[in-house]
């Protein structure tokens, strides 16, 4: 296969990249120009923004374990999906493999359950 069969995609990559640097560039000439303190501020769902302490605010680490915890489960359906849809061509060497991915999943999973991790105050 020669690289002229990938010219159309070069192409297609070429005008995208195009088009995203145009719109990006053209946008402070065409939209309004109405600033105000409103529209400046950030926005909590239409409630007053509360202030930040000094030095920023503090997260309890509850927050980071759920957002590791849905990363590892994130990735576990990333990587159930293509096994499911090619299950029959892998045979038992691709189950067996699964299977030893999902125990090591499920390890973790009982270890933060353990940890109380998955415990809401």
């Amino acid at each position: 296969m020669s690289l002229s069969a990938y010219i159309p995609i070069v192409g297609l990559l070429a005008l995208g990249a195009a088009f995203a640097l145009f719109s990006v560039a053209i946008a402070p000439f065409t939209g309004p120009r109405r600033y105000n303190k409103a529209k400046l501020d950030a926005y909590e769902c239409g409630i007053e923004p509360t202030p930040q302490p000094i030095g920023g605010g503090r997260f309890p680490v509850k927050y980071y374990l759920t957002a590791m915890l849905f990363i590892v489960f994130d990735i576990e359906i990333i990587f159930l999906y293509p096994w499911a849809v090619s299950f029959n061509a892998l045979g038992l060497f691709g189950f067996v493999e699964m299977v030893l991915f999902i125990t090591t999943v499920f390890v973790a999973y009982a270890y933060v359950w353990r940890r109380g991790g998955l415990d809401w105050d």
